[in-house]
């Protein structure tokens, strides 16, 4: 067998141990989902005044905040940059 072939049975084997409860030498990364309401309410924001400043679907935004979605990795990386920079994110769409 190739080793791509032993490699993808190794790592299938780990898989499978992982789902039955063996944890022993596996990485689990945990993402933490920003809280969109709670940084929106901080901005002292409606919705709508956050969706239009940061152009955000308000669509999105409310699915988002209802928890029928949740962000993408992409716009996760964007939401923590509004909750740290607000102002540096609204001046960037201003100069544009």
């Amino acid at each position: 067998m190739t080793k791509f072939g032993d490699d993808l049975i190794q790592g299938l084997t780990e898989a499978l141990a992982f789902a039955r409860g063996d944890k022993t030498g596996a990485a689990v990364h945990t993402v933490e989902i920003p809280d969109v309401r709670a940084i929106r309410r901080k901005l002292h924001m409606s919705q709508h005044a956050f969706a239009d400043a940061f152009r955000i679907p308000v669509a999105t935004l409310k699915n988002w905040e209802q928890g029928r979605r949740a962000p993408d990795a992409p716009a996760m990386a964007y939401l923590q940059a509004i909750a740290r920079r607000p102002e540096a994110i609204r001046e960037a769409f201003q100069e544009g």
